[in-house]
């Protein structure tokens, strides 16, 4: 590898390089679950969940600006413009990214159906009495975390506690910063959540994140709106009490708690049905063919 372009960061899946005066952020098919990287690949994950990002990207480019430049390889040096990076890289704007992950919530499930099963409240936001496991939400929900270290888990806040963390990192402004996050992670939740409705597909959560530009601007920044941020569900057969099928990981995550000795990896045809999942889900949505 050239030592020009060793990555400067490196996720769970992403990768970032550092060109200049703009990222690279390349998306790898690994997967990860429970917070850890799963042996397995998943075939062209990386290229849908960048195609997928780009979409969304453009769709709410009215409501909040986004870091995104181009998917083009030839809008990247020679480097990224190989089979390895086909597909599946990002040139973006630099920013300095919030230290939250802005969580929205519109449906009951996962950890936040267990914690209301408990006390009637997720992360900390008390509920309707009455809700089923699945129920749509009166109203979507603003649940954030802090944002871990690979390895980490994040871990659940208040707004409050975001305003916070925020002020301490800039001063005067944190109460401006974790609202006007809250607000667009709101926004953007609302206009895709309807959108993915009418092409057969329900949002249940999502989360995204924020950074600033130089002018300390708040941009969308990282991924957006794809299988391994959001839980998207089929709107056909949806029934409220009980677990619904999905088009995101949450299959794998449900296949490794029910097969804990197979010390996390993947039969092949859970590997294959992931990756059709994921492609689906990017054509039904897109109305495009997937193609790399």
């Amino acid at each position: 590898m050239s030592a020009e372009f060793k990555p400067i960061r490196e996720g769970k899946v992403r990768q970032v390089y550092d060109i200049g005066d703009s990222l690279v952020i390349t998306v790898t098919d690994r997967i990860s679950a429970f917070d850890n990287i799963l042996e397995n690949k998943i075939p062209d994950k990386g290229a849908v969940l960048t195609k997928m990002s780009a979409f969304w990207f453009d769709f709410t480019s009215d409501l909040v600006p986004n870091h995104l430049i181009s998917i083009s390889a030839a809008d990247m040096p020679a480097f990224f413009q190989t089979e390895e990076f086909a597909g599946r890289s990002m040139k973006c704007k630099k920013l300095e990214m919030l230290p939250i992950e802005c969580i929205v919530r519109g449906y009951i499930t996962g950890s936040g159906w267990e914690s209301y099963k408990e006390n009637g409240t997720v992360c900390g936001i008390r509920l309707p009495q009455g809700l089923q496991e699945s129920d749509k939400l009166p109203e979507p929900i603003y649940t954030p975390t802090t944002k871990a270290d690979l390895g980490a888990h994040d871990e659940a806040i208040t707004f409050e506690e975001s305003v916070d963390i925020l002020e301490k990192r800039y001063p005067g402004k944190g109460a401006s910063y974790a609202a006007s996050i809250r607000d667009c992670t709101i926004a953007l939740y609302k206009k895709c959540a309807d959108y993915a409705r009418s092409k057969n597909i329900i949002i249940a959560d999502t989360k995204f994140e924020f950074g600033l530009d130089e002018n300390g601007t708040v941009v969308l920044g990282d991924e957006m709106l794809t299988p391994d941020s959001s839980r998207f569900w089929p709107l056909e057969g949806y029934r409220p009490g009980q677990g619904q099928p999905s088009f995101d990981k949450q299959f794998v995550r449900d296949w490794l708690k029910q097969n804990p000795d197979n010390g996390g990896v993947l039969a092949d045809e859970v590997v294959q049905k992931t990756a059709d999942k994921y492609k689906e889900a990017y054509e039904l949505l897109t109305g495009t063919a997937f193609r790399l």
